[in-house]
Parts: structure tokens; sequence; C-alpha cells
């Protein structure tokens, strides 16, 4: 009789366990905190990675982060927690490209393609020869690579169909003017 309650109740944790696992993060789900309160909307998902949407940031939050609470799934930090680490990255980030953005240093485009030189900056505008002559582009227009290389946010072949009238995908303009 032991054996057959130890069975059930083995076979019942299995179910349980086996539903527990389909239950998750879903797109458009709410994100909850510690204590309850609402983080965010989930935007996407992919690669074990979910967007988290908080009204001010859309932050990347691995999916292993993600606990089940009774309203939903759940993080370890609050909105306000996770805002103020989204500024900091950003304010880094910001730091990185305004150090690399300096005269006579090389830029590549968001696809690793060497596109040309800055060659002047003048506030929020640098100029940058490229082989078909200088193009003028915004300071936001710029980042650096996982090695601190300067950057334009845009591929070569997106950059070349804003600079000839086009833009950039999604419906971003990249403001580029020949000289």
């Amino acid at each position: 009789m032991k054996f057959k309650t130890a069975f059930a109740a083995a076979a019942a944790l299995t179910l349980a366990t086996a539903a527990n696992a389909q239950v998750g993060p879903e797109v458009g789900a709410t994100v909850y905190g510690p204590e309850g309160n609402t983080v965010g909307t989930i935007e996407a998902m992919q690669d074990g990675v979910v967007v988290v949407n908080t009204g001010t940031y859309t932050a990347p939050v691995p999916a292993n982060a993600f606990g089940e609470g009774p309203e939903g799934p759940i993080v370890s930090v609050t909105k306000d927690q996770l805002n103020a680490m989204m500024a900091e990255q950003e304010k880094q980030m910001i730091a990185a490209r305004d150090a690399a953005l300096i005269e006579n240093a090389t830029v590549l485009t968001a696809d690793g393609v060497e596109i040309g030189t800055v060659t002047s900056i003048d506030g929020d505008n640098a100029i940058v020869t490229l082989e078909d002559g200088p193009v003028s582009l915004m300071r936001d227009q710029f980042a650096t690579n996982e090695t601190g290389a300067l950057i334009v946010l845009a591929t070569k072949d997106q950059l070349m169909a804003a600079l000839n009238g086009g833009s950039v995908e999604g419906g971003e303009a990249m403001e580029a003017d020949a000289e």
C-alpha cells in the first residue's frame, strides 16, 4: 500500500513539475517585482533573453531570472532598480562612444566593415570621410562595439541606402549630407 501511495505522490509531483515548466514569461505578460509591484511588460523573447519594457527602458533580462508569482512572471528587482541599471549602462555606453569619437578615428559599420575616418567634430556633428567623400553624421548615430572600436549604428548596406535617399531599416532615418 505504501508503494502505491509513494508512486502516486511521485507521479503527481512529476505532473506538477511538467505543468510548471510550461508556465513562464510570455510576450505581452506583465512582469512583477519582489514586492508585487509592476516592473514592466514583456515585449520580446529570443535566445534565452526576455525584453522587458519598463516605460522608460527596454531592458534585456535573462530568461532564467524569472520566477512564477501569484499574478504572473516575477523578477528580483523593482522597476526603479531595473531603470537605474539601464541608466548606468546607457551612461557607460555614451562615455565609451564619446571617448572613441575623435578626429582620425577609424569608423566601422555595425556589421564590421571599415567605411572611413572621422575628419572633424563640431558639437554633435561628426564629419566622416568615406571612399566617395565626406558625410555629416550625428553623434547619436555612433557607438562602440565589444572591442571598443567606433561604429556607426547601421550596416554598410543600410548606410549606403540612407546616403542615397533611403532610410535605415526600422524607419530610423540616417541624417547624412554629402559635402
